[in-house]
């Protein structure tokens, strides 16, 4: 007699079983370790980025009580504009040395730092800051007047704990006494860290000046150079995607333009610099440095992830809904622009902010167009100004701070970071926003 009964059974696990069940929680396991490697990365990243980058947005400041002398800033005495122009800026540093020693004398300090020592503590912008406040209202030569100046980039560097007075020793730029003197100064409220809107909202200044660098300019130059992307590479892109995807005849030229376009979203963006370089300012003559060629360089960059994304966007659209419109008596036109495009606007606004978003941290194009090392010193007074005018852009304001060799343009390198963050954020914050109302269910 044969025996039926079966070798397997429901109820038993078998090998093969047990094997695929221990692969599968190894593969979960993968998973887990791999998100929490990723979020530690992120981690450290904003950490650092938070921890080097915040102190640029204080800034050491002296106060000082400055007698306009007229000996020195008029001395014919008739407050001729003309005249008192003539004295530069060297012309008022005497000044400011006697602001600092009656500062001294008043709060009962006492020093053996000569002349220059003591202008040292003091921003080298000072001089200029105290001559256009001058020759904004000659009237006031004679005059004792409060002002706020930015302490040296080697004082602010020391209160921030970049140097010691052990790293000085043997420096040129700054000195152990000086930071003695500064301890006095912070004890009787002389000197003090404050948060610096200039930073936010000022321009870059040379070498010799970090402490009174700014990137609020940059920032003006990088919304010009948005503003053009977004103007042009909409409405280019959309209407591109559009006929691709609704009116154009499926053939080798259009194939062929879909393989183009998915090359060029691959190509490096220094490419687009150097075709940039090549038309726009070697061919057209547009004027080199300024956020319109920087703004039609990104447009270049930016269009073949808007045609992407837009398409995808359009396919994601049911074909019914084209079906129901032409059913009903909408022309083809009709059907595109009051059914398919309205439920495809959530992606198209979506992949035109990551698209911009992706365009205004670039530098390599701006490199080569000349947006790099370019110091502009005033914001532009109108819209013709800040496309047409030399300026610079954010990620290219960073590149030149994180070259240069002192320490304080590195801290404003990291808190230009911070900013162009903040932006980045913005941006995809906006793209979920509107990706939310106008999104239609079906």
């Amino acid at each position: 007699m044969t025996d039926t009964t079966p070798t397997n059974s429901l109820f038993k696990t078998s090998d093969r079983t047990k094997s695929r069940n221990a692969a599968e929680k190894r593969f979960r396991v993968y998973g887990i370790i791999a998100i929490f490697i990723g979020l530690f990365m992120l981690l450290v990243l904003a950490s650092t980025i938070v921890l080097r980058g915040t102190s640029a947005f204080q800034q050491t400041f002296i106060t000082l009580d400055v007698e306009l002398l007229e000996s020195k800033l008029d001395k014919k005495g008739n407050r001729n504009i003309d005249d008192i122009k003539k004295v530069s800026t060297f012309g008022y540093n005497p000044i400011l040395v006697n602001a600092v020693r009656g500062s001294l004398e008043k709060n009962g300090i006492e020093t053996s730092l000569k002349k220059k020592e003591l202008s040292g503590i003091i921003s080298k912008s000072a001089p200029s800051q105290l001559r256009e406040y001058v020759l904004a209202d000659v009237s006031r030569i004679g005059q004792t007047i409060e002002f706020r100046f930015l302490a040296n980039g080697w004082i602010d560097g020391y209160l921030k704990g970049r140097y010691t007075r052990e790293s000085v020793a043997n420096s040129k730029f700054a000195s152990a006494e000086q930071f003695d003197l500064i301890d006095e100064l912070i004890k009787v409220g002389v000197v003090e860290k404050k948060f610096n809107l200039d930073f936010i909202l000022g321009a870059d200044a040379s070498d010799q000046r970090p402490e009174a660098s700014g990137i609020g300019v940059a920032v003006v130059g990088s919304f010009y150079m948005m503003l053009v992307v977004l103007l042009l590479s909409l409405p280019l892109g959309v209407a591109a995607s559009v006929y691709l995807e609704e009116f154009a005849k499926k053939n080798l030229f259009t194939d062929l333009i879909e393989i183009t376009i998915s090359n060029l979203a691959a190509v490096p963006s220094i490419v687009f610099g150097i075709l940039g370089l090549a038309v726009f300012i070697n061919y057209v003559n547009l004027p080199q440095s300024t956020p319109l060629v920087g703004g039609l360089v990104l447009t270049l960059m930016t269009l073949p992830t808007i045609i992407i994304s837009t398409r995808a966007s359009l396919k994601s659209v049911p074909p019914s809904i084209r079906d129901a419109a032409l059913g009903i008596g909408a022309s083809k036109m009709q059907m595109v622009f009051h059914h398919v495009l309205p439920l495809a606007a959530p992606g198209i606004f979506t992949g035109t902010i990551i698209g911009m978003a992706q365009a205004l941290g670039e530098s390599a194009p701006l490199l080569l167009i000349g947006m790099i090392g370019y110091i502009a010193t005033n914001m532009p007074a109108n819209i013709s100004e800040g496309l047409l005018a030399p300026n610079s852009a954010m990620p290219a304001q960073i590149y030149e701070w994180a070259k240069r060799a002192d320490p304080a343009f590195v801290e404003r390198a990291w808190g230009g970071i911070i900013i162009l963050l903040i932006f980045l954020l913005t941006m995809n914050t906006l793209a979920v926003v509107l990706r939310r109302k106008f999104e239609r269910r079906w």
